[in-house]
């Protein structure tokens, strides 16, 4: 389930991508993808063009086994020949890279200090060579920052101290609760702006009060970045009247006259902006809201002026897709704009006057996780993270917005080179008139040219051996399943199961009315979809009907317990940090209160409308109905579907009679952070499903 909660008709000929039975063929050299490929994977983060756009700044991390962890460095590849120079080694926390002005210096964040009390700072490394010199001592740590324009200070986000610190280290700590997420142990602090020279020295402060910039817990778009006026003279940033996690829709675009200390609303609205972002010439300010400003809908990208204010032109309401980027380009006639599209990662051209391209990527996937992080150079190129179906996340490279994107780096040779699954698009004619799609992976071994899907042939069902079916249904929902690289789908397929990842309504692939359709039907309406889609496939004939699997963590997992409620026809369920109790989501998820939302009538579960609309609308109620064997996991420390849900359904699980089992991770966050507790995830996973299938 992203943050927060958001709960599109399209007309058209049913196509499938193609047809044909599963052939067995002798195995092949190389190896299946296997759990301890999933180490093997290099995470890539950050990419950042130089201002001379000759080289680019990236993150890489690696998982140390040894030490169960996840260890970043960042590099400098060359655009011209690909090569690769590291820049930092056995720095801890290392991330946020970010040119200077004249591409002299490269400034990021990292740990400082002792274990337990080490705290970000920004460090800047100078790029004729020497050791990189620490400008920022925050008590608290730096979340993120900004260069001036010349070069000569940072602005930066960070959490103001406690100013009982002394009381609350002798017992007094005793803090009163807002709207927080279930594991708050003491008071939010607000987050605000400080200023320090870009050599170092005393910081300034720029904002203060009970109010505060953003502040998110992944998976979510990263915090809403501060962004300078070109002349250095006004900062734009994004306020929140409270800290608390619940009340982060109460969002504002901010400028701020850095001088006087003044600061402005923008729009003179009230609610969930976010991302703004200056023009190269100053004159106007891009920003993120949701059409509408209700949550439900698509975001979309506005410019408005610096000057006059106002909510602006909404410049990528045609464009009619979910978007989680917005990159002025150098000459500030056009923004790049991106976002889940089908079954693809999509970047658009979005001229301020003309019709929105989208960019001819290929089967290049720019990497997605409720933002698409795109740098553009002032060359007008560009550069992201993107995977290919078979294969991981490499950096790509667009020398302008027409050309295709050329590859950079090799990191994932390994992984490409295992025998993979063949990652297919899948389309269906869904319920209520919507045209729906998915991804399916097929398990190795296919006969060499031959497809699973695509236009259904006349006369009887594809002869031949029928293959054990896995559901892997993404979260979100606000999400969707793509054909960029899958390591979990790679994984069940090496099995020898077909994956199916179905897109529901209320996926963000297909325009407003899709993504908005699951407003006020969490699971009734998303739940037939999924059916549809699974009878769909079925009777392309390759699959077997009495070896069926669901499955998905978050949403993913609310689906999962939603289903085995409705349907007698899975033979195995894995049902991963669900949802299963919407109540308990309003009350104790870091989002919390914003369920609201997603209800008719804003309401609470303790309204007497409200209470039967959550009461409808959640998996627990409809558990005693359940007969599949499920397996539960959570990590104990899920600010996000806290895991008080996955208890509430293994014990409506275990009181009906059914064969369950509850593993959790004694960790936080929404899924485990390091490497062997994420690979026990997936073992249990499969060996869950392993003896039910066969």
């Amino acid at each position: 389930m992203s943050i927060p909660f958001r709960l599109q008709v399209l007309v058209a000929s049913l196509l499938f991508l193609t047809s044909a039975p599963i052939g067995a063929v002798d195995a092949p050299a190389s190896k299946r993808f296997e759990l301890d490929d999933l180490a093997r994977i290099v995470r890539l983060s950050s990419p950042r063009i130089s201002p001379d756009g000759k080289s680019i700044a990236l993150v890489v991390t690696r998982a140390d086994l040894e030490k169960n962890k996840w260890v970043s460095e960042l590099d400098l590849v060359d655009v011209a020949t690909g090569e690769r120079r590291i820049l930092t080694r056995e720095r801890k926390g290392v991330g946020h890279p970010r040119w200077s002005p004249s591409g002299d210096r490269l400034a990021f964040l990292a740990l400082d200090g002792a274990e337990k009390e080490a705290k970000a700072q920004i460090w800047v490394l100078p790029m004729a060579g020497g050791e990189a010199t620490k400008v920022t001592n925050s008590a608290t740590g730096v979340q993120h920052f900004a260069w001036r324009p010349d070069g000569k200070a940072f602005a930066y986000a960070a959490e103001d101290e406690r100013p009982n610190k002394a009381e609350i280290e002798r017992g007094n700590d005793l803090f009163e609760v807002g709207n927080d997420n279930l594991f708050v142990t003491e008071a939010p602090m607000p987050v605000h702006v400080w200023l320090v020279p870009a050599g170092g020295g005393e910081a300034r402060r720029l904002t203060s009060g009970p109010w505060s910039l953003p502040e998110v817990l992944p998976p979510s778009p990263p915090s809403s970045p501060l962004s300078w006026s070109p002349d250095g003279k006004l900062l734009a940033f994004v306020r929140v009247e409270t800290p608390h996690s619940g009340d982060s829709d109460r969002s504002t675009v901010r400028i701020l006259d850095v001088e006087s200390g003044e600061s402005r609303a923008l729009t003179g609205k009230t609610l969930l902006e976010g991302f703004p972002v200056f023009s190269p010439d100053g004159s106007k300010l891009s920003y993120w809201c949701p059409r509408d400003r209700d949550l439900n809908n698509v975001n979309d990208i506005h410019v408005t002026s610096v000057a006059e204010g106002g909510e602006g032109r909404n410049l990528t309401k045609p464009i009619d897709r979910c978007l989680y980027a917005s990159v002025w380009t150098p000459d500030g006639k056009a923004l790049i704009v991106g976002g889940n599209d089908g079954t693809r990662v999509s970047l658009w051209l979005a001229p301020l006057d003309a019709p929105a391209r989208r960019l001819e990527l290929g089967d290049v996937h720019p990497a997605w996780s409720f933002f698409v992080d795109v740098s553009v150079g002032p060359d007008a190129s560009l550069t992201f993270v993107g995977s290919e179906p078979n294969r991981p996340a490499e950096l790509w490279h667009m020398v302008s917005a027409s050309a295709r994107p050329r590859r950079l780096t090799d990191f994932g040779a390994e992984i490409a080179g295992r025998d993979l699954g063949k990652v297919e698009a899948f389309t269906w004619q869904g319920p209520d008139g919507w045209k729906e799609d998915g991804v399916v992976v097929l398990p190795p071994g296919l006969a060499p040219g031959t497809k699973a899907l695509g236009p259904k042939a006349p006369g009887p069902k594809a002869p031949g051996p029928k293959a054990p079916l896995v559901l892997l249904i993404h979260g979100g929902p606000q999400a969707a399943s793509t054909r960029g690289f899958s390591a979990p789908a790679q994984l069940f397929a090496a099995q020898g199961w077909v994956v199916f990842s179905p897109n529901y309504r209320g996926s963000d692939n297909l325009g407003n009315a899709y993504q908005r359709a699951i407003f006020n039907d969490a699971g009734d309406g998303p739940g037939r979809d999924v059916l549809s889609g699974v009878d769909a496939l079925v009777e392309r004939g390759f699959v077997d009907p009495e070896r069926i699997a669901v499955s998905g963590w978050s949403y993913g997992g609310y689906m999962t317990a939603w289903l085995i409620g409705h349907d007698r026809r899975w033979k195995a369920a894995v049902a991963g940090a669900a949802v299963t109790d919407l109540a308990d989501q309003y009350c104790f998820a870091d989002f919390n209160v914003q369920m609201r939302y997603a209800m008719k009538g804003m309401a609470s579960p303790f309204s007497p409308e409200g209470d039967a609309l959550y009461r409808a609308q959640s998996p627990i109620t409809f558990a005693r109905n359940a007969k599949t064997p499920t397996l539960i996991l959570t990590n104990t420390g899920d600010f996000r579907v806290p895991h008080t849900q996955s208890f509430k359904l293994y014990h409506a699980l275990k009181g009906a009679g059914v064969e369950t089992s509850f593993v959790a991770i004694p960790v936080g966050g929404h899924f485990p952070g390091d490497p062997l507790r994420a690979r026990e995830v997936y073992r249990r996973w499969i060996a869950w499903l392993e003896p039910r299938l066969k």
